[in-house]
């Protein structure tokens, strides 16, 4: 028996809006289906390790607490109630890095492990030295539900960031880290430039940057 396709959201019905806190389950459940085979995670998780998808679930459901504690941007894709994709956007200026909040810190070492942490504080110290802005947004989380990919979400998810950047005065741009070269791909469409291939956990992947565009 084939398996039945899951119907196509109507795009034009799909609206970006602000996460509630009722909201951070099923966040963190599509970026956990989003990041599973994320090549540079599973080396600083551990993939090979017994637990890998209990530290991975635990990381990204921190990294989302921690987001909401600290104020920063967290836009969610939704179709009526049903949120289809997910962005964990740090604003310019929040002093917002896992190298700087230490209940983060301690909550990882405690679910993820201390390998773990220093692992993951030192991928994002290392490129967030390599933008080539002071101010500026980062994705560091982005997601589409596994049943609705490669179906326009994630540029709808793009030009809502964009919305973000425009209107904050403060912003010079938005970067993102990429590993995989479809994902590379993906913000280059959307007009991100290569910025500079950098080694985090011995994964090479690369930085990309957007220029903030002009305020109409």
């Amino acid at each position: 028996m084939s398996q039945l396709s899951t119907p196509a959201p109507d795009l034009s019905a799909i609206k970006a809006m602000h996460l509630d806190a009722d909201d951070l389950n099923v966040a963190a459940s599509i970026l956990y289906n989003a990041y599973f085979d994320d090549a540079t995670l599973q080396y600083i998780f551990q993939a090979e390790k017994e637990g890998y998808d209990s530290r991975l679930r635990s990381a990204i459901r921190e990294e989302l607490y921690a987001f909401w504690d600290s104020g920063q941007t967290l836009i969610g894709l939704f179709e009526e109630n049903r949120m289809l994709a997910v962005t964990c956007l740090a604003e310019p200026g929040s002093g917002f890095a896992p190298g700087k909040m230490w209940h983060w810190r301690v909550k990882m070492m405690l679910t993820a492990g201390l390998f773990s942490t220093r692992q993951l504080v030192e991928k994002e110290e290392n490129i967030l030295a390599a933008i080539p802005a002071s101010h500026f947004h980062m994705i560091v989380l982005i997601g589409v539900h596994p049943d609705h990919q490669h179906r326009g979400l994630g540029h709808i998810l793009l030009g809502a960031i964009d919305n973000i950047v425009i209107n904050h005065s403060d912003s010079e741009g938005v970067g993102v880290f990429a590993t995989l070269s479809y994902y590379q791909r993906f913000f280059e469409d959307d007009a991100y430039q290569h910025v500079k291939q950098l080694e985090v956990a011995q994964i090479t992947g690369n930085i990309l940057f957007k220029n903030r565009p002009a305020n109409e």
